[in-house]
């Protein structure tokens, strides 16, 4: 990483992802979590207040140790344990069906190889477990997704490797994931930020083994 992405990219998130918008798509989108939960880009920890009781565990991936030093007040006072398993959600140090379902916020738009990535949490979740994913990605408006592509380059640069025009829904698909539930709209806002805010939020499962 560079020094952008070690020391000033995990702030920027933390600013960007906490409004209250964003913090009512987070208590959605953990809805149904339960049991031993794996979550892809942990982050500063924004998900913990969200989690409902019913988890038991987090097993954390985050690659930014800075971003693992913000969360230490939020895991202080979370009310189960909170463990860093690993840095990269390309590649899980876990056993297959180790999980009872996966989360995962705002990550699949970074991670380089965001299809290997998906097929992790597709690995490493139990059958029948659920995978939960908030996300921003391409718009099917036109003119907007034609403004997405234009702005990826830049996006890459200052936000850490961000990209603009990912489709988490066919991601997951490809990955053998099967859609249970989603919701595709733009955060309320400002008409010019619609490159940044068409959200994503998937509830998937992995299909039952016969």
């Amino acid at each position: 990483m560079s020094w952008w992405e070690r020391r000033v990219v995990p702030r920027l998130v933390e600013k960007a992802l906490s409004s209250g918008d964003v913090r009512r798509e987070r208590t959605l989108v953990c809805e149904g979590l339960s049991g031993r939960v794996l979550e892809i880009g942990f982050g500063s920890g924004m998900n913990l207040s969200h989690l409902p009781a019913s988890v038991t565990a987090v097993d954390a991936v985050e690659p930014s140790d800075l971003g693992w030093e913000m969360s230490a007040a939020r895991r202080g006072t979370a009310s189960l344990p909170v463990s860093r398993v690993g840095l990269d959600g390309q590649r899980v140090d876990a056993e297959p069906s180790a999980y009872d379902a996966v989360l995962c916020t705002f990550s699949l738009c970074t991670i380089p190889d965001a299809a290997l990535a998906a097929r992790e949490m597709a690995r490493t979740v139990r059958p029948g477990g659920t995978v939960h994913v908030l996300e921003h990605g391409l718009s099917p408006d036109a003119g907007v997704a034609r403004w997405q592509r234009r702005l990826d380059p830049i996006e890459k640069r200052v936000a850490g490797g961000c990209h603009l025009t990912r489709d988490p829904v066919a991601l997951l698909e490809q990955a053998g994931l099967e859609i249970v539930d989603r919701t595709e709209r733009y955060l309320p806002g400002p008409a010019v930020a619609r490159p940044w805010v068409y959200g994503y939020r998937i509830l998937a499962r992995r299909p039952a083994e016969v």
